[in-house]
């Protein structure tokens, strides 16, 4: 699902909750579940434990010219429950597009996962001129919930 802002999507993943968290919240697993391709490794990044706290990835695409850096600033995050963060380049305060995983149990062994990349709190004209959102597909986006369903499973 997507509106103009928003992309949405949704799988439910043959694992615990405890084990989809323990990979999302592990910046180093993070390339392995990246369904748009730019997500190259995490640079020394530590295990995300609470909002406030910053993880840097080293990434690629042309629409950066190449190779370039992010920081990402969590937003949110209840164990088990949830991880959001919103995605800048490195050194630069996150202009407004925010990822969100949200995981809810569906029984001991199953997960319902919701991953929302939102870009609604854009407002610089010269991001939203110098970027095309949405960067990222929402096939892209099921690419990641299925790596995320490998990677739990594998």
């Amino acid at each position: 699902m997507s509106d103009d802002k928003r992309i949405t999507v949704q799988r439910t993943i043959d694992a615990p909750t405890t084990a989809v968290f323990d990979v999302l919240s592990n910046p180093q697993r993070h390339a392995d579940l990246d369904g748009s391709g730019f997500v190259i490794s995490d640079d020394r990044s530590d295990r995300i434990t609470g909002t406030g706290q910053k993880f840097r990835m080293n990434m690629s695409g042309d629409h950066m010219g190449g190779d370039y850096q992010t920081d990402n600033h969590v937003t949110g995050y209840d164990e088990n429950k949830l991880l959001a963060w919103q995605t800048a380049p490195a050194g630069v305060e996150p202009p407004g597009w925010e990822w969100v995983w949200e995981l809810e149990a569906n029984g001991p062994d199953a997960t319902d996962v919701t991953l929302v990349y939102d870009w609604s709190h854009v407002t610089d004209p010269a991001i939203l001129q110098k970027v095309s959102f949405p960067l990222v597909s929402q096939a892209q986006l099921e690419d990641s919930l299925a790596n995320l369903a490998e990677s739990v499973s594998g």
